[in-house]
């Protein structure tokens, strides 16, 4: 080799870097799969959810016209549009009216289901596609003949109540025929998640049905179509707020094109949030790969390192040489891994794009494919740094004692200063770019303890295996001391295995908690059924009939409004700045009620209840989690609007809610002289002392019988629909977690196939010394079952917590701990530690002893 001298070698420092870095790297990437695979696996989970969710997003984007079936859509609760609102919308473009309510339907032999039925006029759907089999015109499908009006229902009803077409079916006082199966609906992405199957019906059926009553629960919606030389995103916003300001007491909730279904959106970016944390989480279990890769590297390249510098390098040269390795290395699996990210949209189109609700336009996202390419080369820098920094001062004598100055040192200040600079503008991407930032500084700071945690339990575990007496017995003595001995490999074990445990806990107890919630048993306190759309004059003798149905049960009636808070602090509702967990109070309208008692299930920890005689300026209680987000105090104002009309009440005080037990809780209880007059309905639950399948079905049969107009709710059966969505979640969650896990698995792998040259050597010797074969595999096999124990234990503990914080505080329900999925975690997490180190360790034990003395 031609010595290079120190100013020749600067002057050319960049050019030669990469060249001796790409010769370095001629003889293969041997050492460096796990590093790459580790990237890759990474960059694929961020830049495919990346990617998967711009293809959604600029879907809902491009079809939100079709999905909102308008330009501008228009919804109240409780009441229609006055004439003045309605002509108001008709001169500036095409209307639809339609209807939305829950009721419930019967079929010719008695038999009762819970539907979600949609009423519609002529004009439906004015955009997009109405799929129905048989395929008819809405005029022939919804007409009336022979006393009977024409109904398309979902084929779930088909199946609950063994319905063919052509049979009947009753809703309110009025009969439908099933003409024809609903397929797919153009706008039932901007509806709410029904908890029952669709029934298509017209406008003027619904009013036969005699539903219609003073404070039902129906939505109305109007949407409108402007003319196709005024329907740009422009013209949409001047009619929103035309609107807004022409009719400003209306109180309807509005959608525009651009905002066709909020609810989705916000549920997708939220999802979306989740799934990148859990790439981000995959990322960092990587970066451990990636500091064993790096430390291996240098460490086998003592000897080219101690040339380098005998031959004029600096400390510095080497560093950048083997500095642009790591970026080399970082860029090849963040490349493998953004190919195999911005073709899952491509993918999950071509294999399910039929089945897919959503409207997912593939194609390549560069910004989302720019932040996961960064975020892979951050994090091999932030890892990879540290023993980078640590080549500096190898020694030149390494060229003449390989095990010269192997002691621990830490890399110089201006390195660690490098690290420092790359750690925070990570920790600055994720955090800045999250769509809620306060999550995504929890996973930062939560990311960061739980590896000093790790490093504690590692260094804990050498500490108590270097401390405990010396065993008898040879395989547990050689076994402690392989733990604590230099070179060991529990620092490598437990951190490459910690993080992901702990992920895996943590989604495993959440998957738990929720099937129990919503799957298994319900709260002893919750009711069996809920009836809605009791009319106000009906209550009492409603009330007395279930008593009389059911008279071992207790029965919990309230009146129920409906409205929107539209200001509050002299704030409009719009322009308020709620926390992330309250702002949706503000983007629908809520149930409210009125009563002179504390409802039950509530305790007033703020203010005081108003007297039994109250008479005054309408007051408010109001829920304290609430309250706080939107920042609202005793003695402020808010704003509702109500069947059209905006009432005033002053806060009086705040209230905790059980909303676990699931009885009837509103977040604003108003006092009762602020509706008086308002016409309105009312709501009960019946709450079973045992309740059967058998007896439920009675009850929702007699009060069908008796009161067609109440709506029968039975509690089990929506906890159910809520909780296979819930499951549904919970799946994608497990299969987008799998990837933590299995670069958790690589990089253990990774850090024991870097200690792989000490096992031959410790195995060659102590065969040598006598040790036998089983004496060995058995000594090995303790020592990787006592680390994989302590970190299997780590995991448990800390994703334990985690999933307590998350199922308590963020989603406000009850936790029990799950002990048989934390013991399925600890029984994998030892037989993937104890496997993988003892196939790493035959392989050791096959080394001819001859051939391996010669070399040391």
């Amino acid at each position: 080799m031609t010595a290079i001298s120190g100013p020749v070698y600067k002057s050319r420092a960049p050019s030669l870097a990469l060249r001796y870095a790409l010769r370095e790297l001629r003889g293969g990437l041997r050492g460096f799969y796990v590093f790459i695979a580790c990237i890759a696996l990474g960059v694929m989970a961020i830049a495919g959810v990346g990617s998967v969710a711009a293809s959604l997003s600029e879907g809902l984007t491009r079809e939100g016209r079709t999905l909102l079936g308008g330009d501008v859509a228009f919804s109240l609760i409780q009441r229609e549009a006055k004439p003045e609102e309605l002509a108001f919308l008709r001169a500036r473009g095409q209307v639809s009216v339609a209807a939305a309510l829950r009721v419930m339907a019967r079929a010719s032999d008695g038999r009762l289901a819970l539907v979600e039925l949609k009423a519609v006029d002529g004009n439906y759907p004015m955009l997009g596609q109405l799929t129905l089999d048989p395929q008819m015109p809405m005029s022939e499908l919804l007409a009336e003949r022979d006393g009977a009006f024409g109904a398309a229902v979902d084929s779930t009803l088909l199946a609950r109540l063994d319905l063919k077409l052509g049979d009947p079916i009753g809703i309110g006082n009025a009969t439908f025929q099933i003409r024809s199966v609903v397929g797919a609906e153009p706008d039932k992405l901007a509806g709410n998640v029904g908890l029952g199957p669709r029934v298509l019906v017209s406008e003027t059926s619904l009013r036969a049905t005699g539903l219609l009553q003073p404070g039902s629960l129906v939505r109305w919606i109007y949407r409108v179509k402007l003319p196709d030389n005024a329907s740009d995103e422009r013209a949409a916003a001047q009619l929103v707020s035309s609107a807004r300001s022409t009719l400003p007491e209306a109180g309807w909730w509005i959608r525009s094109r651009d905002n066709a279904s909020p609810q989705l959106e916000r549920t997708i970016n939220r999802f979306t949030q989740f799934l990148t944390l859990v790439g981000l989480a995959a990322l960092l279990v990587g970066g451990v790969g990636v500091a064993n890769a790096v430390k291996s590297h240098i460490d086998r390249r003592r000897d080219v390192i101690a040339s380098f510098k005998a031959l004029g390098a600096t400390g510095r040269d080497v560093f950048t040489i083997y500095l642009t390795q790591v970026i080399l290395l970082a860029g090849i699996g963040s490349v493998i891994g953004l190919a195999a990210g911005a073709a899952l949209p491509f993918v999950i189109v071509g294999l399910f794009g039929k089945l897919l609700p959503l409207p997912v336009i593939p194609a390549l996202h560069a910004d989302e494919l720019a932040l996961s390419f960064l975020y892979g080369l951050l994090t091999a820098l932030a890892f990879g740094l540290w023993p980078l920094g640590r080549v500096h001062d190898v020694p030149v004598a390494a060229l003449f004692r390989e095990e010269v100055a192997r002691e621990w040192h830490r890399p110089r200040w201006g390195y660690l200063a490098l690290m420092a600079v790359v750690i925070v503008l990570l920790v600055t991407v994720a955090i800045g770019l999250a769509y809620d930032k306060r999550v995504a500084a929890v996973f930062v700071v939560s990311s960061v303890a739980v590896f000093a945690l790790l490093r504690g339990v590692a260094a804990g575990l050498m500490a108590l295996a270097r401390r405990l007496p010396r065993s008898r017995i040879t395989m547990l003595r050689l076994a402690i001391a392989n733990i604590y001995r230099p070179g060991a490999l529990t620092p490598s074990v437990v951190m490459s295995l910690g993080l992901g445990l702990a992920v895996l806990v943590t989604i495993t107890q959440i998957d738990g908690n929720l099937r129990r919630q919503f799957l298994a048993a319900l709260p002893e306190r919750a009711p069996s059924f809920y009836f809605i759309d009791i009319p106000t004059a009906d209550a009492d003798r409603f009330g007395d009939f279930l008593k009389k149905v059911a008279p071992q049960s207790t029965v919990d009636d309230v009146p129920m409004l409906r409205g929107r808070i539209v200001a509050a602090r002299g704030v409009r509702a719009d322009e308020l700045k709620p926390s992330q967990d309250t702002e949706w109070v503000l983007q629908s309208d809520r149930g409210l009620t009125y009563t002179n008692e504390v409802p039950k299930g509530s305790k007033v920890v703020e203010g005081e209840w108003w007297n039994a005689d109250y008479k005054g300026p309408p007051l408010v209680s109001m829920e304290k989690r609430i309250a706080d987000g939107l920042k609202l105090k005793i003695g402020d104002e808010i704003v509702v609007n109500v069947l059209g009309r905006d009432i005033p009440a002053r806060i009086s005080n705040l209230r905790n809610v059980d909303w676990q037990g699931l009885g009837i809780n509103f977040v604003l209880v108003f006092s009762p002289n602020a509706f008086k007059g308002a016409p309105h309905s009312h709501v009960a639950t019946l709450s079973e002392v045992h309740p059967e399948p058998a007896g439920d079905a009675r009850i929702i049969k007699q009060v069908a019988d008796a009161f067609p107009m109440v709506t029968s709710v039975r509690v089990r059966e929506a906890l159910e629909t809520v909780g296979t969505v819930v499951t549904n979640l919970v799946l994608a969650i497990r299969g987008a977690s799998a990837v933590t896990l299995i670069s958790a698995i690589l990089v253990l792998g990774g850090a024991l196939a870097a200690g792989h040259r000490h096992r031959v050597y410790d195995a060659v010797i102590l065969k040598t010394l006598g040790a036998t074969r089983v004496r060995l595999l058995g000594a090995y096999a303790l020592e990787y079952l006592m680390i994989g124990l302590a970190t299997a234990v780590f995991g448990v503990i800390a994703g334990s917590i985690a999933a307590w914080l998350i199922v308590t505080r963020l989603m406000t329900l009850s936790f029990i701990w799950q002990a048989g999925s934390a013991a399925g975690v600890v029984a994998a997490a030892l037989i993937v530690t104890v496997g993988l180190g003892l196939a790493g360790t035959l392989l050791a034990l096959n080394q001819k002893p001859a051939s391996v003395l010669r070399n040391l």
